[in-house]
């Protein structure tokens, strides 16, 4: 058995928390903080899933008003213990070069695309912390034959819960964040 690299021991007993990201530059790309864990990005990223987010975050660019930035590979610091790094999201924050992560309240829309080794966290545990956190657009994209399918959440006011507010297969158009028109069809090969 191989011992544990010391940047993998957290710096306390109580276990890492959002600010601790920060100081583990030997962490591997897409490192995330759920419930005071490390969570590494393990298996190979599909090309699928790249390719999408690739292209998402260009027609959503091509869309976005003013004072909206499509961001990725960016943390959001939910709480103390919580900090994921969605595949996408729509911010309102003013571009600092030097930046690492967003408050919820900068954050408008969160995309998560479903990989295999994410597929429980993505649909019910960062759907529920997102949902907590007050981030109003919550987008959960799986893979069908293919094809992109997006699952749209919003936050409802009252529960500070998600309801869904539809399943889009081939084109999804919404007014909120801002209006947006996607030909999913087009985002894959």
């Amino acid at each position: 058995m191989t011992a544990l690299p010391d940047w993998m021991r957290p710096p306390r007993d109580e276990g890492w928390f959002a600010e601790d990201l920060d100081r583990l530059p030997e962490a591997p790309r897409h490192t995330e903080l759920i419930d005071g864990a490390l969570v590494f990005m393990m298996s190979p990223q599909r090309w699928w899933h790249g390719h999408l987010v690739t292209m998402l975050t260009l027609a959503l660019m091509e869309q976005a008003p003013a004072g909206t930035r499509v961001g990725r590979e960016m943390t959001i610091k939910l709480d103390e213990r919580n900090r994921p790094e969605p595949d996408l999201l729509l911010t309102t924050a003013d571009f600092k070069g030097d930046r690492t992560w967003f408050a919820p309240g900068e954050v408008q829309l969160v995309v998560e695309v479903v990989s295999p080794e994410s597929a429980h966290r993505d649909r019910t545990v960062k759907h529920r912390k997102y949902a907590e956190a007050g981030i109003p657009h919550y987008w959960c994209i799986e893979e069908e034959e293919g094809s992109p399918v997006v699952h749209v959440y919003e936050l409802d006011g009252p529960t500070g819960a998600y309801a869904p507010a539809g399943i889009f297969r081939s084109s999804l158009r919404r007014p909120v964040p801002f209006e947006i028109s996607l030909d999913l069809d087009k985002l894959t090969p």
